[in-house]
């Protein structure tokens, strides 16, 4: 089998996978915001107050899209807005106690299904995926 076709089987089964748990995991995360909300949540929480153009950017989503998903956001009291200091045109969005609060409940339930499932591996198994982890991080970073 050639080089190509190798790359395109490992493809094909990486992505596969991948996709097969994310899904999982979005489903363990128990909670009825949706995956765009979360990751804008997550986002918010992550980098710090952002303005409504910054986080449509860093969630590489249409500004009218993210208008949207941060006013859900703010309905439910998981974000709030504070107008700039400096420029009085522009909100900066900012993740509650409430909006944190939920954050760490999705993550230590998806934490605890991904630990659980590792926990039944082969030690051999835990170790392969410890050195592969880095290698998948690189995958899924950003490019440069």
């Amino acid at each position: 089998m050639s080089k190509t076709l190798l790359d395109t089987d490992l493809a094909s089964r990486l992505r596969f996978t991948v996709m097969r748990l994310a899904r999982r995991l979005r489903q363990t995360g128990d909670s009825d915001a949706t995956l765009s909300q979360l990751s804008a949540l997550s986002s918010i929480d992550h980098r710090g107050p952002l303005t409504l153009g910054e986080l449509a950017a860093v969630e590489r989503v249409a500004p009218p899209s993210m208008t949207r998903i941060v006013s859900h956001l703010e309905d439910r009291g998981l974000v709030s807005r504070e107008v700039d200091a400096a420029d009085r045109r522009v909100s900066r969005v900012s993740t509650t106690a409430e909006g944190q609060r939920l954050l760490e409940r999705s993550r230590n339930k998806k934490t605890a299904y991904l630990a659980a499932r590792i926990e039944n591996l082969s030690d051999e198994d835990r170790a392969l995926l410890q050195r592969a982890l880095p290698v998948i991080e690189r995958l899924v970073g950003d490019p440069e």
